[in-house]
This record gives C-alpha cells, structure tokens and sequence, in this order.
C-alpha cells in the first residue's frame, strides 16, 4: 500500500487523474478494477474515480508495487544559477505572462535544449513559490504553446486551480490573440475563412478554400499596418487558433511569413538572408469570464509586449529598401 497527502495543488483534482500522475503502466482497465474493489481510498473511505480532492486528503493505494516507479526520483532544490531567467511581462499570485524568444522551446523535447517552462520553474523556485519537494504531482505549466521559432507572449500557470481554468479560458475561446508578421508581399486585408488539414507526417499543413473531409474550419483577421515594398507589416487576430495557422494562411493568400522555412518564400528568404520566421505573438486581451471561473478577474484584462523587436527589424527592412531603391534611381 502507497498512501498521499493532497497538498495545496491537488485540491480539485479527479481522484482518478492523480492515482494515475503517482502511478507507472498502469493500466486503464485495472485502475477502473481497483476502485470497484475498494482498493482506492480517501480518508479510509471507498471512493470513486470522479471523487475531487480536498487539500489534506489522506489517499491510500492498494495496488501492487510493479505500479509504482521502482526508483521514483527525489525531487531536488532548483538552483536559479543554472539556467537564465525568463523575461517576465506581468504577474499575479496566480500566473505569469511571459516573453518566450525565438528558437526556445516551450516544453522540454528530446533535443535536451533549455525550454520556457524550465526557465519558470528556475524563477518561482527563486522566489520560493514553487518548491518541487513539497509538491506530490503538480508542477507550475505553460498554458498555451508557440512554435519554436515563434517569439512572444506566453501565459504560465502558478497553481494546479489556474492551470485548469486558464486551459477553459482558452478551451472557450475567450481570449483573443493577436500577433504582428512582416510578410513577402501584401495580404488582403479583412476576416478570412479557409479549412486546414495537418499532415502529421512531415508537420505540415494543408489550406484549401472549400470544405473536404479531414479539414477543420480556420478563421484569421488581417490588418495591414504599414507596407515597404515587397515587404509589409501586419497585425493578424486569430479568431481560430490551429497548428501554424497564421503562417500558412499568410501563403494560401500569396503573402508567406518572412524568413518562413516551412512555407516561405525561398527567394525572399535568401535575399534578406532571414532564417528566422517574422512572427511575434503581442496582445492578449480576455473576453467575459464566468464568475465561477477562479480567474474571473481577468475579464476585460489586456496584455501587450511593449516595443516588440520585430517593428525595428521591420523599419530596417524598409530603410534598407529605400537605400537599394534609391540607388537605382540614380544610376538609371
């Protein structure tokens, strides 16, 4: 028998969900034997797998070791020294707006390179708000993801309670983010609809105008800030949000993301020797949140990058152009 305290970051959580955080393989089937045999409690009393953790709560396992992680790993102290510090935008006892640059992961992979949400948890432990030998399963996450080479705002979670309403915040569509792209050309501006399709394969998208089978409805908004030839600077709001929906839709309407390698304009790319796409997610604003959401303080809120670097790398494009520009009127 294994037994668990709730701490603070379980409140809330399905009984279900946390045997299978403390737990390794073991199988969906027999989790569900387990609580009909009375083999998972809380408090000393039979539970059931949609039982909600009260902080506190005593929850014993009946269940067999081979379930368990032979050698679970002893949570150590983070030292701050060992990785940067993240840019911090805004925060709140609740969550931390983040400045995520270009090339960082969001989530750690199999590269081992430095992701955001390492260097969050190296800032909280810092400041003595997330203690990994105090926590039984939760540790502070990142809410919404951005590509690698996308730069910009990212919302990070201090708590299980947040983590769980921000991803129903988003999950109902009720925050709105808009991001500035320097572009190969001038987009059509306005509302634009058109159906996408990732092909997992190669992580690629596929955009068609029509409805086909496998395809899901996408919606962008493009503003046309300024325009230097053959370059332009947008504002594009997301109405739906799928995987690297601006950057394709920007090329279905002739006007790629520069520096795009996936769907770029190779030409361009070359030319202004940009290996890193023109992408920078710069507000956030939320729309009316349900008072019975935790987060319900933040209806109305906005959050904005201030002087983000993509609008003076746009201004040296266009200096750029105008000098090249120049010099051929004069030689002509």
């Amino acid at each position: 028998m294994k037994s668990f305290t709730a701490g603070k970051n379980e409140e809330g959580v399905r009984l279900s969900r946390f045997v299978q955080n403390v737990t390794k393989d073991f199988p969906t089937s027999l989790l569900y034997k387990s609580f009909r045999n009375k083999r998972i409690k809380v408090n000393g009393k039979k539970a059931t797998p949609e039982t909600r953790l009260q902080k506190g709560d005593l929850i014993e396992l009946y269940i067999n070791d081979e379930f368990f992680p032979a050698n679970p790993a002893v949570k150590k102290s983070l030292s701050p020294k060992k990785t940067p510090l993240p840019e911090v935008i805004e925060e709140d006892s609740n969550l931390v707006f983040l400045y995520k640059p270009t090339h960082r992961l969001c989530h750690s992979d199999r590269t081992g390179d430095l992701s955001l949400v390492e260097q969050l948890h190296y800032y909280l432990y810092q400041k003595q708000e997330y203690l990994p030998r105090n926590e039984t399963t939760f540790s502070p996450a990142i809410c919404n993801r951005l590509d690698r080479g996308t730069e910009g705002l990212v919302i990070a979670a201090k708590n299980y309670a947040s983590l769980r309403d921000m991803n129903n915040i988003i999950r109902d569509d009720l925050i709105r983010k808009e991001y500035f792209a320097i572009t190969c050309g001038v987009p059509p501006q306005g509302r634009h609809t058109a159906w996408l399709k990732h092909h997992e394969k190669n992580n690629k998208v596929e955009i068609r105008s029509t409805f086909a089978e496998g395809f899901k409805e996408i919606i962008t908004d493009i503003s046309v800030e300024k325009v230097q030839a053959p370059f332009a600077l947008c504002r594009i709001g997301l109405v739906t949000g799928r995987t690297h929906q601006i950057r394709a839709h920007l090329a279905f309407l002739n006007a790629p993301v520069l520096g795009d390698i996936k769907y770029g304009s190779k030409k361009m790319n070359e030319k202004t020797q940009k290996r890193t796409q023109e992408l920078c997610a710069v507000h956030l604003s939320f729309k009316d949140i349900p008072k019975d959401n935790s987060l319900h303080y933040l209806s109305g809120k906005k959050i904005e990058l201030q002087s983000p670097a993509i609008l003076q790398r746009f201004a040296e494009l266009a200096a750029i152009h105008s000098s090249v520009e120049k010099t051929a009127s004069n030689i002509f």
